[in-house]
């Protein structure tokens, strides 16, 4: 079975019961204009030289990896996921809150717009990496009271999550499913997502502060989750892809403070699973591009991510500072 745009919105409980498949993944990524220069054209000989030395460190000069690459050191990808060839770029949030981030602010029409021309500045900006469109959308959300059982979370509706899946169809945009876990364990919140999992353009995002044991608070208690927790739902993310004939997944892992994830080193891609280390924050770009250096380029898993406040970062950091981190990141997300 091959499944394409043209094909109604689909039952995924009948395609998840038939016989063996393979579907398409349905994205598109905006493709740059024919002026469009390739990125190290963009920068100055002295911004690039000032770029080598203010990204190096342990007392080197050099990179870890050439100027412009998204793939860590060390570490291969070996899917045919989105990040092979592509950046994504997505906007968070949840739409029944206007302080969790840009997709509660507009209208779905609006938003889709303003993540269209966010996107296509990056692949203006790197045009041999066009970037794709990606909602990220808050499905469970991290509250300070317990719920009705007492997890301290509360779930978007399904209807949400439908009408944002549709959205990002329609768009050829990708979707991020963003847990914040509460006391409920990774796996729980990631099993509960099954069935939108098994669609081809929905990925997960996993909120890792958010994640507190009993006695804590999500909000007044700084979370922390283990590696190998965080590891079993990639590997069950990546089964999930080879059983049903999924496209190749993404895995986004937010932290934005070291203690937060241990037993890191657990974390890697698997078989059918690209995954992102995306570094959360925000503050100054000093603070912000430090933090990245910690938590992605000394402490590599796969490809990096970098977070943006519209409202807190100040100032908030173009594209091109963003793609002369390193490694460059390629995952961006925007709250």
């Amino acid at each position: 079975m091959k499944w394409t745009s043209d094909d109604p919105f689909y039952d995924t409980e009948k395609i998840a019961d038939s016989p063996r498949f393979a579907m398409s993944a349905n994205y598109k990524a905006i493709e740059p204009s024919e002026k469009a220069k390739p990125l190290e054209t963009n920068y100055k000989r002295e911004q690039l030289a000032q770029i080598t030395t203010a990204e190096a460190h342990g007392g080197s000069r050099e990179r870890s990896v050439p100027f412009g690459q998204t793939l860590q050191k060390g570490v291969a990808d070996q899917t045919e996921g989105p990040l092979q060839d592509h950046r994504i770029v997505a906007y968070y949030g949840n739409p029944h809150s206007v302080h969790m981030g840009i997709l509660g602010e507009h209208s779905p029409e609006d938003f889709m717009d303003k993540l269209m021309e966010q996107t296509r500045a990056y692949s203006e900006l790197d045009p041999k990496r066009p970037a794709i469109p990606a909602i990220e959308l808050i499905t469970t959300i991290a509250q300070r009271t317990p719920g009705d059982k007492g997890l301290y979370v509360n779930s978007t509706p399904a209807a949400d999550i439908e009408k944002y899946a549709k959205l990002a169809e329609e768009n050829h945009a990708l979707i991020f499913l963003d847990v914040q876990l509460g006391r409920d364990s990774v796996m729980n919140q990631v099993k509960a997502l099954e069935k939108y999992l098994k669609r081809p353009n929905i990925h997960l995002a996993i909120d890792t502060e958010f994640h507190v044991k009993q006695g804590q608070v999500p909000g007044e208690n700084l979370g922390h989750v283990d590696g190998k927790d965080i590891q079993e739902a990639i590997e069950y993310v990546s089964r999930l892809a080879d059983e049903n004939g999924l496209p190749d997944k993404v895995v986004v892992v937010h932290q934005f403070a070291e203690k937060i994830i241990s037993s890191k080193s657990a974390i890697h891609a698997a078989k059918n699973v690209e995954v992102v280390l995306n570094s959360d924050g925000f503050g100054a770009p000093s603070l912000k591009t430090s933090g990245y250096h910690l938590l992605v380029q000394k402490q590599p898993i796969q490809y990096g991510g970098f977070k943006l406040f519209f409202k807190n970062d100040k100032p908030l950091m173009t594209p091109k500072e963003v793609l002369a981190l390193d490694p460059a990141p390629a995952f961006i997300n925007y709250q």
